[in-house]
């Protein structure tokens, strides 16, 4: 397994591949809608939904951006704390179904100047269907931990 990534890691204009993809499935789309209290029957109710100009239920926003950033998290984010996220668009939709991939650049690094072991990172992020259709973008600013200084997963043997 690779160790998650550093600080010193990072270089501006570097592209980050992610080689996970994940399949939408109705489930995921329903129960992050309900259980997120979003109340648009576009989500959840294929009857209404097939009314609208999409002829099928969209998979939720906010379901899609919490996909995409968690398919970066083992090459971005895992020795990183969130500051924020920017510019989120979402030009095309996604569908039950739809696969979907991501792949971040890395805008611009600096050493943080009120946390001396760690450093902050920019990063572009784009979400994409198999087919290479762009469904999201965004911009995130994360807090990442330098070499040496990151917390440590426990690595427990089983007892014999």
């Amino acid at each position: 397994m690779t160790a998650a990534p550093c600080y010193e890691d990072f270089e501006t204009g570097m592209v980050i591949r992610h080689s996970l993809g994940r399949t939408v499935t109705a489930t995921d789309n329903i129960w992050f809608t309900l259980l997120t209290n979003n109340s648009n029957p576009i989500h959840f109710d294929r009857h209404y939904a097939a009314q609208t100009e999409f002829g099928q239920p969209l998979v939720n926003s906010t379901f899609t951006l919490a996909l995409v950033l968690g398919l970066t998290v083992a090459d971005v984010s895992q020795n990183a704390v969130n500051l924020g996220w920017q510019d989120i668009r979402m030009p095309a939709p996604v569908f039950e179904g739809d696969t979907i991939y991501a792949q971040t650049e890395v805008l611009s690094t600096r050493e943080s100047a009120s946390r001396p072991t760690m450093g902050i990172v920019e990063v572009r992020t784009t979400g994409y269907k198999s087919d290479g259709t762009v469904v999201m973008t965004f911009r995130r600013t994360i807090l990442v931990y330098k070499r040496g200084h990151a917390p440590v997963l426990p690595t427990p043997t089983p007892k014999e």
